[in-house]
């Protein structure tokens, strides 16, 4: 087991501050270079690390390629970066590839898209309660001020609890890196590699991460290469962030899961709407509970599509957590350790937050739109965008023909810009097939970031 440099690491990795209800993330625009550094050289005292377990605040940091560039890192160093993080998510190729097509378009988004002010950083602010994460704000405000630093966007969330703004019970199937301290099943426990840079991932190798010359080091801040060359690790430490704005239409997923599920959904529409997630909303998998919510379930994740449902009668083979996480249903040898094997090389870590206000089913179906936005300010840690979060989101969420079908994507946060707005439910003796799925989800904004570890921090903010 590879020994994690937890005081280096910035904590998000290690947790997801669950205890910490609420938060603002904050997008921001550097001015004057030698003000931002200034702003960054302090940073890292505030900075709460994986060895930290806070109980009342914590903070993060993480910047964009341009955020890099304007603070004067040196182009041969900070093209060294992933190419998807270079490029950004708005370019022609990568709207393609997520499915940001049609009203998902990022010339329809409110920060990140090319019609916006530029995002160089985003400072990710976590407190107790309301109050604490008021007074949290206001002392960085005031620092941001002094460092002519712009806020571009504050992303505000809103504490629903344990579930996400349709209802359903959130964050249950999550992968455990190995080296913070906590213990997970075998099949979700995952090389450190494969969400913090400079350690080794599923493959045994180390990701790609940007180097530095010795000499570029003069102050030696950074830590050494630890794959032995002479060099300086940028990367060591740090992670790559994916963040998205995802608005949620509540009140139209209830009304269509109403409409919809009087075609032999025995369930009704808690069930369509549990066939089209994979889960009920108390939490309970269908793959293990098929017919009905059950409180002893509500967090079980000790299950396999291939060993317990493999032809999807229980958990549609299209379902949302099906395709996110496929666990050993993945070819060429379902049920195998080379499947999950191979689902190990796509995992995420997610962080995200809900906002705006809780709409409960019963108040969506009886209640007239009220203008209010909710929805998911989606946040995940990888340590390769494109291996990671890119390939799930394009080769299983907005893929039509993931595992065998045909013109169906994700129900719930696929892309059906072009195609996909069908459902099937296989059923004994004959399956269900809802067409004319409407979107539940709209991307309103989003970026891709680099969160640094701590000395990356202070070596960003001691350049020239």
């Amino acid at each position: 087991m590879e020994k994690l440099e937890l005081d280096d690491i910035q904590g998000l990795v290690a947790r997801g501050y669950g205890r910490l209800r609420a938060a603002r993330f904050l997008g921001l625009q550097f001015g004057d270079p030698p003000d931002a550094r200034k702003w960054l050289d302090v940073l890292p005292g505030q900075l709460t690390t994986a060895a930290d377990d806070p109980r009342d605040r914590a903070v993060q940091m993480a910047l964009t390629h341009s955020g890099l560039v304007a603070l004067g890192l040196p182009l041969a160093i900070a093209t060294q970066f992933a190419p998807e993080f270079r490029d950004g998510m708005i370019t022609e190729h990568r709207r393609r590839v997520l499915g940001d097509l049609g009203a998902d378009a990022p010339e329809h988004w409110r920060w990140g898209g090319d019609a916006n002010p530029r995002i160089d950083a985003l400072l990710m602010l976590y407190a107790a309660d309301d109050a604490g994460l008021e007074t949290l704000a206001k002392a960085h405000l005031g620092e941001l001020s002094r460092a002519s630093i712009e806020i571009v966007v504050s992303l505000d969330t809103t504490d629903i609890g344990d579930i996400e703004p349709f209802g359903f019970r959130d964050g249950i199937s999550q992968p455990v890196p190995a080296g913070f301290g906590r213990d997970g099943r075998m099949d979700d426990t995952i090389n450190p590699g494969e969400f913090v840079l400079g350690y080794t991932n599923e493959y045994g190798l180390l990701t790609d991460r940007p180097l530095v010359e010795a000499a570029m080091d003069p102050r030696n801040l950074l830590p050494a290469d630890s794959a032995g060359s002479a060099d300086r690790d940028l990367g060591r430490n740090g992670s790559y962030l994916v963040v998205r704005q995802l608005e949620q239409d509540v009140r139209g997923f209830w009304r269509f899961m109403e409409e919809r599920a009087g075609g032999g959904v025995e369930s009704g529409p808690v069930g369509l709407a549990a066939k089209m997630v994979g889960r009920w909303p108390g939490g309970a998998p269908l793959a293990l509970a098929p017919g009905a919510d059950d409180n002893a379930l509500a967090k079980s994740n000790d299950f396999g599509y291939h060993r317990d449902d493999p032809g999807g009668i229980r958990c549609p083979i299209g379902a949302h957590v099906r395709r996110a996480n496929p666990r050993d249903s993945l070819d060429p040898n379902p049920g195998s350790a080379d499947s999950i094997a191979l689902n190990k090389r796509h995992r995420i870590l997610r962080r995200g937050r809900a906002y705006g206000p809780f709409l409960p089913r019963e108040a969506a179906l009886a209640s007239a739109a009220d203008g209010v936005e909710r929805g998911l300010h989606f946040a995940c840690i990888v340590a390769n965008i494109s291996r990671q979060f890119e390939f799930v989101q394009h080769t299983w969420a907005n893929n039509p023909k993931f595992d065998g079908l045909y013109d169906e994507v994700d129900p719930i946060t696929g892309s059906r810009s072009e195609s996909g707005s069908n459902f099937s439910m296989p059923a004994n003796p004959v399956r269900q097939r809802l067409t004319g799925i409407p979107s539940f989800v709209t991307v309103r904004g989003g970026a891709y970031f680099f969160m640094p570890g701590i000395r990356a921090t202070r070596y960003l903010a001691a350049l020239e």
